[in-house]
């Protein structure tokens, strides 16, 4: 049996923690320094320890005998983790979609006699999977475009949006640059810009840019692709109000007080739906030739601790 540190017991750590103990080949040990957290979490085949993290050094003690950690913990905890998986020599994988933490794991990777695998999630991740494998059937690229979006499927409020994950995750998308290839050119653009729209299934939507979806993509298709591109799927007039929010009212620079406004006014849901739409075009046996991926997932019970 393989045995997982889970650090971070929120939303993703409670869905992580049940399809992991489930399976009956993981011992997993769920670390939070919250206790409400861990009160939520499933109890077979899962350790339950409260610790605040504040040192790497101290952390990786924690590590010890231990195969994998997990770090599905805010973004600002990333590198710490990272740090003590490596002192443990353990696996290390995280969720995050911020470029710096990033950038900073595959430093700390050089080296390592372990694996370090950042950016797991849906975006960065499965999105990058997706659209790498359409990738492939060409012989030569012009355009990669990826768009995601977790939405409730009831939209009530001015946002047409509830809250489904971080929300220091999300702040983090609104507020930091974007990387893309432009023209052949590996660049980075401002969060919230280049709104388009469009539709799927006859509802409308708009999409604009966030950062860190594109992961390691612009490493690999650097070079290959000419524009390559991620951007964020919301209801329309969503990213009217957030500029507003971000800029005109400067809680992008205010993140803290961004972040008590959107979970006191904003709540979460169960009842939501994840749009997934790439769009590859480029050359297929000297043809120009595009291949799409669509696909919209609904919110599902897996286990009765969900």
């Amino acid at each position: 049996m393989k045995k997982v540190v889970l650090v971070g017991g929120g939303k993703i750590g409670v869905a992580i923690t049940e399809l992991l103990s489930a399976t009956g080949d993981y011992r997993v040990t769920v670390i939070d320094r919250d206790s409400s957290s861990l009160e939520r979490m499933p109890r077979k085949n899962v350790e339950l320890r409260q610790r605040d993290i504040v040192d790497a050094r101290d952390f990786a003690h924690e590590l010890e005998g231990n195969d994998i950690v997990l770090s599905a913990s805010p973004y600002s905890l990333t590198a710490t983790i990272a740090e003590a998986a490596k002192r443990a020599r353990v696996h290390y994988l995280d969720l995050t979609e911020d470029v710096e933490s990033t950038r900073t794991i595959k430093r700390l990777a050089e080296g390592a006699s372990t694996a370090f695998i950042p950016q797991c999630g849906l975006a960065p991740g499965f999105i990058s999977i997706v659209a790498y494998d359409l990738a492939k059937k060409f012989e030569k690229l012009r355009d990669v475009q990826m768009r995601v979006g977790a939405l409730p499927v009831f939209p009530t409020n001015a946002l047409k949006y509830n809250l489904t994950w971080s929300t220091d995750g999300l702040i983090n998308e609104y507020c930091n640059p974007c990387e893309s290839v432009r023209d052949g050119v590996r660049a980075e653009v401002p969060a919230l810009e280049e709104l388009e729209a469009f539709s799927l299934d006859g509802i409308a939507y708009e999409a604009f840019n966030t950062s860190g979806g594109l992961g390691t993509l612009c490493d690999t298709l650097e070079g290959r692709v000419e524009n390559l591109n991620y951007k964020t799927v919301r209801y329309p007039g969503h990213r009217d109000i957030i500029k507003m929010l971000v800029r005109d009212l400067r809680l992008g620079v205010r993140r803290d007080i961004m972040k008590d406004v959107l979970e006191t006014a904003i709540p979460i849901t169960y009842q939501d739906v994840v749009l997934i739409f790439v769009t590859v075009s480029g050359w297929i046996e000297g043809r120009l030739t595009q291949e799409s991926y669509a696909k919209k997932i609904y919110s599902q019970t897996v286990a009765s601790a969900l």
